[in-house]
C-alpha cells in the first residue's frame, strides 16, 4: 500500500495502516465520550473516534456539526451477500473513521486499469470527528407480504415495526423506511458525504440508496461540554436532552437491556428518523409573544416562561394573568417534557436541513429529527401521537419522512457490524 495516498499521512500520521492509526490515536491525549464507551483523540483536524466499542459511535458521541444520512434497500436475495456487505462496510467504515481511505489502496493507487477503491474527495482532509453508525429496518426481516427474506424472521424484535401514521403526517414513500441505514456525522460536510458515497459504492449489486438526507447545524447537544444549538425557528433546541455524562439515564432510556426479546440487540438502541418540514414563512410572520407561547421558552435565553435561566426546571403549575399557566399546557415544552410523559426521555441527535425551495418559492427546510431510544413503543410513539394531536407547534410542522431502525451494539475486534444477528 502506498501510504502517500492516506488522509492521515497528509496531516502528519505518515506510514501507518488502519491498526496503527488506532494505536496512534491511543497515544495522544484522550477525552471520554461517556455513554458510547469510546475514547476520543484530538488531532489538528479535530477529534478521532474509535470505530469499535461497547456501543456504536455516533449515538452518545458529542454531536458533530454535519450529517449525511442514507437509507438502503437490499437488492440481493442471498443471505451470504448480505453478510459480505456488512463485513465490507465494517472494514471501510473503520478505515474512514480513522482518517484512511475506504480501501487499502486509496484514490490514486492500486491497479491502474481498475477503478480506485476510494473516490478521493476526502484526500488531504483529517477525520473531522467522523462517526459511522449502522441500523437495520423491519423490512430486512420480512417483505411487504410478510415473507422471511434472509432467514431472519425469528430474529426480528417485537419493537421493530414500521412506525404508525401519526395525525397530520404527509409521508412520502421516497423519504421513508428502508432495509438498512447509515448515519455519518462529522465536523466537515465533505468527510460525511465521502463516507456515504464510498459505502454506497461498495454496496453496488447488493444494496442501493432508497433515500438520503444532508444536515447541518446540530439541533441537540449530547454532551455537557456543548452549548445548546438553535433550530431554524430561532429557538434553542434540546436543552433537556440526555447527555453522555449520565450513563444511568442512557441505560434507562437509550440502550437496549438484557430484558430484550432479542439477545443480538442488547447494548444497541432504536433509531427514530423523521423528516419534519417547517413552514418557515408562516412562522416568521408571527409575533414574538406568539412564538414564545408556542414553544414555552424565551427566544433569547431559552428560559422557561415560568422564569429562571435556560436550565431552570419549568414550573408548569405557576399561573399568571387570568389564572392561566405561564407555560401554556399545549406548548411544545409542556407536551414533550418527561414529567408529562411518564418520565421517559430520548437522546435526540437531529439536524437542520435546507433543500432549496419548493415550486412556490418557499424554503424547503426544517428539522431532520433523529432520536435513540430503548423502546419506541414506550419512548416515542405515545409522545408523538400526543404532540401530533395537541402540540401548538404542530401547526407549523409537516412530517414528510419516517423510519425506524434497530441499531446493533458496538463491534468488538474481529467482528463485523450486526454479526450477532446472523450467529447463535
Amino acid at each position: 500500500m502506498d501510504e502517500a495516498v492516506s488522509r492521515r499521512r497528509l496531516f502528519g500520521a505518515a506510514g501507518v495502516g488502519a491498526a496503527a492509526a488506532v494505536g496512534l490515536a491511543a497515544a495522544v491525549s484522550t477525552s471520554s465520550t461517556g455513554g458510547d464507551n469510546h475514547s476520543a483523540s484530538s488531532t489538528g483536524g479535530g477529534m478521532v473516534y474509535p470505530f469499535r466499542g461497547n456501543h456504536q459511535a455516533g449515538i452518545a458521541t458529542p454531536a458533530q456539526d454535519r450529517l449525511h444520512f442514507a437509507s438502503y434497500d437490499v437488492t440481493t436475495s442471498r443471505r451470504e451477500d448480505l453478510v459480505a456487505l456488512l463485513q465490507d462496510w465494517t472494514a471501510a467504515a473503520e478505515r474512514m473513521t480513522q482518517g484512511l481511505g475506504a480501501g487499502p489502496y486509496g484514490p490514486v493507487s492500486g491497479p491502474y486499469a481498475a477503478p480506485p477503491d476510494d473516490t478521493g474527495e476526502a484526500l488531504g482532509l483529517p477525520p473531522s470527528g467522523l462517526t459511522i453508525t449502522f441500523g437495520v429496518g423491519p423490512s430486512l426481516f420480512r417483505d411487504s407480504a410478510g415473507q422471511d427474506r434472509f432467514g431472519l424472521a425469528d430474529r426480528q424484535p417485537a419493537a421493530l415495526r414500521r412506525l404508525p401514521h401519526f395525525p397530520g403526517d404527509q409521508l412520502e414513500d421516497k423519504r421513508s423506511d428502508g432495509d438498512l441505514c447509515i448515519q455519518a456525522c462529522a465536523d466537515d460536510p465533505q468527510v460525511a458525504v465521502h463516507a456515504i458515497r464510498n459505502l454506497s459504492r461498495i454496496a453496488f449489486g447488493r444494496a442501493a440508496i432508497r433515500w438520503s438526507q444532508l444536515g447541518f447545524g446540530r439541533t441537540s447537544s449530547t454532551s455537557t461540554t456543548q452549548a445548546t444549538p438553535r433550530n431554524l425557528f430561532g429557538f434553542k433546541d434540546g436543552t433537556a436532552n440526555l447527555k453522555a455524562e449520565d450513563p444511568s439515564l442512557l441505560d434507562k432510556d437509550v440502550w437496549v437491556g438484557p430484558e430484550s426479546d432479542q439477545s443480538w440487540l442488547v447494548g444497541g438502541s432504536y433509531l427514530v428518523a423523521r423528516r419534519i418540514s417547517m413552514t418557515i414563512e408562516t412562522w416568521d410572520r408571527q409575533s414574538l409573544q406568539e412564538q414564545e407561547t408556542v414553544i414555552g421558552r424565551t427566544k433569547g435565553e431559552g428560559a422557561p416562561l415560568s422564569g429562571g435561566t435556560e436550565f431552570t426546571a419549568p414550573d408548569f403549575s405557576l399561573q399568571g394573568r387570568g389564572n392561566l399557566p405561564l407555560i401554556a399546557t399545549e406548548s411544545h415544552v409542556s407536551m414533550a417534557h418527561p414529567d408529562h410523559n411518564e418520565g421517559r426521555q430520548m437522546l435526540r441527535r437531529g439536524y437542520n436541513f435546507v433543500d432549496g425551495t419548493d415550486a412556490l418559492g418557499r424554503l424547503d427546510a426544517g428539522l431532520f429529527f433523529l432520536a435513540f431510544v430503548t423502546d419506541p413503543r414506550t419512548h416515542y410513539i405515545p409522545m408523538q401521537t400526543k404532540l401530533a394531536r395537541s402540540d401548538l407547534l404542530s401547526e407549523y410542522l409537516v412530517h414528510t419522512g419516517s423510519a425506524l431502525f434497530a441499531v446493533p451494539p458496538g463491534i468488538a475486534e474481529g467482528e463485523y457490524v450486526g454479526q450477532g444477528l446472523f450467529s447463535g
